[in-house]
């Protein structure tokens, strides 16, 4: 059985962005699972049943430290002799890549889900784009999971389109939709409504109140000043609206300006839940999904909204407006305009039929396009065919 190799920078996107997959890939590969050490590696080995390796890196640029990952993951690689090394996330595709190709890897392999340097400028903007060019340059197949990533990488000149394929309809992971089901939280003697309203009552929230929810890093670029601040201006002529806010805080790498901050722990229609393992009871009692990130590869909180039977509100920007298709399934707005996204979601406050139209074809849409089963399927033939050349 040939190897596969899979790295990322940080143990938490083995144990949820490649949720299940590893286990998938693990009936076809000897599955070997890189990443920084912690608990999180330990719970992927043991739920993904795959051998797991700590490798210290950071996300941040620390050229001593990336030196010695990169010797660290070099001697590993040339250890274990895969067939094939498939990296992740920004830091473990440089290292990754390049460890690889001088263990003389044959298949080497990058996924891109989205791209931190698109909001840097000046130098700094200019020695991520090297750093880019690097990491593809080492990679003989490199995966955009979305097809606006892939013309955003060719606009950029990164790489050639020939070394360019998009997996499937696009996605990392794809969604488990037997999971992310709104079907989980009602039994045969209780109705939608009724389910609801009882999990509404255990958070404290009105069974009358419209709940907006937005899932994801507290953090800047993913919108949350905008949100914010759209959402105090509605809270003041629609008080039985509120929003929920789940995930944590990263305040070492892009704090929230004061205001905003204050405003999510503090302000009374506002309920910050910090990080949560499930996720699901969250969107289950909210009627809308905000989502208004600066950037993105393929957002699987979008993903996870739609199959729980949400409208999103989301960025136009990759990714995003891929999953959401304008005033079928959700609506779009432009990144950091915090007027368009207030007026979004006051229509969907407003307009009850809207809102039920959009609802109704969420998860419709999802199945048919994002489903896990599909996505793991294309990527498992992708490797198969990588073999036969």
């Amino acid at each position: 059985m040939d190897k596969l190799i899979r790295i990322t920078t940080v143990p938490v996107s083995l144990l949820i962005l490649l949720k299940s997959q590893l286990k998938f890939m693990s009936n076809y590969y000897e599955v070997i699972a890189v990443s920084s050490g912690g608990e999180m590696l330990d719970q992927v080995r043991d739920q993904a049943g795959v051998k797991t390796v700590s490798v210290e890196m950071t996300r941040k640029i620390t050229p001593i430290k990336d030196l010695i990952a990169l010797w660290n993951l070099y001697k590993l690689i040339k250890k274990e002799r895969p067939k094939f090394v498939h990296t992740h996330t920004p830091k473990a595709g440089l290292l990754g890549m390049i460890a690889a190709s001088m263990a003389g890897v044959p298949v080497r392999l990058h996924t891109v889900a989205g791209m931190p340097l698109l909001e840097s400028t000046g130098l700094k903007r200019k020695m991520l784009d090297v750093i880019e060019k690097i990491t593809y340059g080492f990679a003989t197949k490199v995966y955009p999971n979305s097809n606006q990533m892939k013309e955003i990488i060719l606009e950029n000149k990164y790489c050639k389109s020939s070394k360019l394929h998009v997996i499937g309809n696009g996605s990392s992971n794809g969604i488990d939709t037997s999971y992310f089901s709104p079907n989980l939280f009602i039994d045969k003697d209780t109705t939608a409504l009724e389910a609801k309203m009882k999990l509404r009552e255990k958070h404290g929230i009105s069974p009358t109140a419209l709940v907006y929810c937005f899932i994801g890093r507290m953090v800047k670029d993913k919108g949350l000043k905008e949100l914010v601040n759209a959402f105090v201006e509605i809270n003041k002529t629609r008080p039985e609206t509120r929003l929920i806010l789940v995930g944590p805080f990263e305040n070492d790498l892009d704090p929230l300006d004061a205001y905003t901050d204050d405003q999510v722990k503090n302000h009374p229609a506002i309920i910050w839940v910090g990080f949560q393992k499930d996720v699901r009871p969250y969107l289950f009692v909210s009627d809308i999904f905000v989502f208004p990130s600066y950037r993105e590869g393929f957002p699987n909180v979008v993903m996870q909204s739609g199959a729980m039977g949400l409208p999103s509100i989301v960025s136009d920007i990759n990714g995003c407006n891929e999953i959401i298709v304008d005033y079928e399934n959700g609506i779009i707005v432009p990144p950091k305009s915090e007027e368009k996204l207030r007026n979004a979601m006051a229509e969907l406050y407003d307009n009850t039929q809207l809102r039920t139209k959009l609802a109704k074809n969420s998860r419709a849409m999802i199945l048919s396009r994002y489903d896990q089963n599909y996505i793991w399927g294309e990527l498992l033939r992708e490797y198969r065919q990588l073999n036969i050349n």
